[in-house]
């Protein structure tokens, strides 16, 4: 797991993604920071590569830290989380796992979401 410091977010969450490599590192993350926002893509998948422009912006703009799960590398931490389909975002709040959506979703939308628990 690579953690870039922050620049603008506040609460000093990475200001880029946080590649997640194992189960160790998710829970890392999930225990340093108040919300995480992890998306699990595959590199072959078209929705997932639209998804990524808005993650990108997301962790740079918010209170979240974003976290990147490769499901083909991480296969054993996406069965365990539920995903059967790519891109399946997971958010985390206060250490738990409050929601969970599936399928490419606007960045308004996930601005408010992220905005439900950090506020």
């Amino acid at each position: 797991m690579t953690v870039e410091p922050s620049t603008d977010a506040g609460a000093n969450t990475p200001s880029e993604p946080v590649t997640i490599d194992s189960q160790n590192d998710l829970d890392e993350l999930v225990s340093d920071y108040d919300v995480v926002l992890s998306d699990f893509y595959a590199d072959w998948c078209g929705p997932c590569q639209m998804l990524a422009p808005v993650v990108e912006q997301l962790a740079a703009e918010t209170d979240a830290a974003i976290a990147k799960v490769d499901v083909d590398a991480n296969q054993q931490l996406a069965r365990a989380y539920g995903v059967q389909g790519v891109p399946t975002l997971v958010l985390f709040a206060d250490g738990q796992q409050v929601e969970e959506i599936v399928g490419v979703q606007g960045e308004d939308q996930l601005r408010s979401l992220i905005e439900n628990y950090t506020n």
